[in-house]
């Protein structure tokens, strides 16, 4: 297998032992079937060998698994490394920086360590580490190369419950869209997915701590999202926002202060009933 051909693209996906990260891999592997290789990173190496065994259906995908802290400075370096020396090839072609952290509740009862951990998570690290594999971009040919970002619907409107999370979201999008542009002469797309709620433990495992109008808006699949990632690593979009009339509201909300406050109780009261009937699908 020629390791430099265009077919045999190099993804690093942070993130990646679940939900949507895992999602990106299975996705990425059916996409490119000629040939691909896949760093996947997370913090725990157990889920990240099912994941493994999971995509040997794929038989033309090369995986390397990586366990690394995104918070952790020095860990996004040996990501990076590890990824160019398990391939043998001085290139990335595409980021999927995914790792997220949410530690919910006011503000007011957040310890300064989780707002710390959740801005080192879901912004410092995108953005080191995109500096980080800039370099490696085009390294051994001219195909398209992208940075993809995970944001949220609380990016584009301020969510109470999630004040620390909305900014992070919130930056990581002011960050991709400027990227994007200073970029787009150089034939890397940089681009950012503005999902609403997935159906994943991410919100589902903590239930009791979700807000409730969390639940107002349809949820997103994993595997949609990720469908929307693969899009965005292949063209020349800034940003896919999901579901599509879940960002209209998101960006009617950003736009006017007064229709967010006018349609916050209504919008709880749906995501209380409809957060009952999650629970029950899950019990």
């Amino acid at each position: 297998m020629e390791i430099n051909s265009v077919k045999n693209k190099t993804i690093l996906i942070t993130g990646a032992s679940k939900g949507v990260g895992a999602a990106c891999a299975h996705a990425f592997a059916s996409t490119y079937s000629q040939g691909v290789n896949l760093a996947l990173v997370a913090r725990n190496l157990d889920p990240l060998e099912r994941l493994q065994e999971e995509l040997r259906e794929y038989t033309q995908c090369r995986t390397v698994l990586i366990v690394a802290d995104m918070a952790n400075l020095e860990e996004c370096d040996w990501a990076v490394s590890q990824t160019i020396d398990a391939f043998s090839q001085a290139s990335i072609d595409v980021l999927v920086n995914n790792a997220g952290l949410h530690v919910r509740g006011e503000f007011i009862t957040r310890r300064a360590q989780d707002i710390s951990a959740m801005i080192d998570v879901n912004l410092r690290a995108p953005l080191y580490l995109s500096a980080l594999v800039l370099p490696y971009m085009h390294r051994n040919n001219q195909a398209p190369c992208a940075i993809v970002n995970v944001g949220s619907l609380a990016g584009m409107t301020p969510l109470q419950g999630a004040a620390t999370y909305s900014a992070t979201k919130a930056g990581l999008r002011a960050f991709s869209y400027a990227l994007h542009d200073e970029l787009a002469d150089h034939n890397i797309n940089v681009a950012v997915v503005s999902p609403g709620p997935i159906d994943t433990g991410f919100i589902m495992q903590e239930m009791d701590q979700v807000e409730d109008i969390v639940y107002s808006q349809p949820m997103s699949s994993a595997t949609q999202v990720a469908a929307a990632i693969v899009q965005l690593s292949m063209s020349k979009r800034y940003e896919i926002a999901m579901p599509k009339m879940s960002g209209l509201l998101a960006t009617l909300g950003y736009l006017s202060s007064r229709f967010r406050r006018s349609v916050r109780g209504t919008l709880y009261r749906i995501g209380k009933k409809n957060k009952e009937k999650y629970r029950q699908r899950c019990d």
